[in-house]
């Protein structure tokens, strides 16, 4: 398949997924399934290209950046990093500062660039 160039190659492409997925998981043959994956693949890379998603700007916006990559929730996060809770809470509500600890846990766990947390503190 050809890669999508174009506006409207795009949109002919989300009719044509959209269509075939219309049928239904369980009425679709394993080579529609195949071409329906391949499709999805243009529309992404067409997308990644065209609608580029702006990176958040703040430790509290690419932390839950992850959190949503990863479909985590807070506890689980606070699990992950090794801390409470509360305090995870705090941090993402802004009624906190971000300490050392913290810095060093989304870092190594989430592996969020350091100089990105260091500019952002």
């Amino acid at each position: 398949m050809e890669a999508i160039t174009t506006e409207k190659q795009y949109q002919q492409a989300l009719k044509d997924v959209y269509k075939q997925m219309s049928k239904g998981e369980d009425n679709i043959t394993d080579a529609e399934a195949e071409k329906i994956r391949a499709k999805a693949l243009q529309i992404q890379a067409y997308e990644q290209k065209h609608y580029p998603f702006p990176m958040p700007e703040s430790i509290t916006g690419i932390v839950e950046l992850k959190m949503f990559e990863r479909k985590i929730t807070q506890a689980k996060l606070a699990e992950m990093l090794n801390i409470g809770t509360a305090k995870l809470s705090q941090i993402l509500n802004g009624k906190r500062k971000p300490d050392i600890p913290f810095l060093k846990a989304v870092h190594q766990k989430l592996n969020i660039d350091g100089n990105f947390l260091l500019e952002k503190v």
